[in-house]
């Protein structure tokens, strides 16, 4: 008997010292969900170490509560991704934005703004002046302009201001819509606002400014050294 007794003990200690591993290694990633679901399989290690190795009905109460309100909140995001609804404008805004983003985390920042319809000759960017919107193009194309003169082209699919909209820098260039065109913007105070308060957001937004900058550079380059260089 006193075999499986101190059988029972080693397990169950083992048992535990995994939960609370499990439970720190859950702490580590960056999203909400994959620390949810961490919580979740420590709360299950604890509930095997108190219910089954070493019957503790206090430990298996909380392990299991845990558990239990993890599983609703996981749930719940589940749910609130599966009715995440997204117009055809906005489908292709996921790739171009708010990649790795969850849909329903995607729809909230979406929400922040709204479409418009361009013109032809609407200035959305003046140079020299802050940038007072984030602009995503949907349709439509718009000219660059720097110094008066035609430096570059945004294309539908392009954001418009990313430099500097979270900065609250003055434009380096003026951009013009060249045709009637369809569009998302999303004023910057309220931008710089809203990712001051949902940091994964930020991170996923920031990510895409970058990927835009450094498409915008490869443009200018690649249609410099078509013209010949700056000479």
């Amino acid at each position: 008997m006193g075999g499986l007794g101190d059988s029972a003990a080693a397990m169950a200690w083992a048992a535990g010292h995994l939960q609370y591993l499990l439970l720190v290694a859950a702490m580590l990633p960056a999203r909400l969900t994959r620390v949810r679901i961490g919580v979740c399989a420590s709360a299950a290690m604890g509930m095997v170490a108190s219910g089954l190795f070493a019957f503790q009905p206090q430990a298996l109460f909380w392990n299991g509560l845990l558990l239990f309100v993890n599983l609703v909140l996981l749930l719940q995001y589940a749910r609130a991704n599966a009715r995440a609804r997204f117009s055809p404008d906005e489908e292709p805004m996921l790739a171009a934005l708010l990649q790795g983003l969850p849909r329903a985390r995607a729809r909230h920042f979406l929400d922040q703004g709204l479409w418009l319809s361009g013109q032809p000759g609407e200035v959305l960017v003046r140079e020299g002046e802050p940038v007072t919107h984030l602009f995503y193009l949907a349709t439509g194309s718009a000219r660059v302009m720097s110094a008066g003169k035609h430096v570059g082209t945004v294309h539908a699919g392009d954001l418009i201001g990313e430099v500097t909209v979270l900065s609250g820098e003055a434009a380096s260039a003026t951009v013009v819509l060249s045709e009637a065109a369809r569009l998302w913007c999303a004023p910057a105070k309220t931008l710089r606002l809203y990712l001051d308060a949902h940091h994964d957001v930020r991170h996923a937004v920031e990510q895409s400014f970058a990927a835009a900058l450094r498409h915008k550079l490869q443009e200018m380059n690649r249609a410099m050294a078509q013209a010949g260089g700056i000479g």
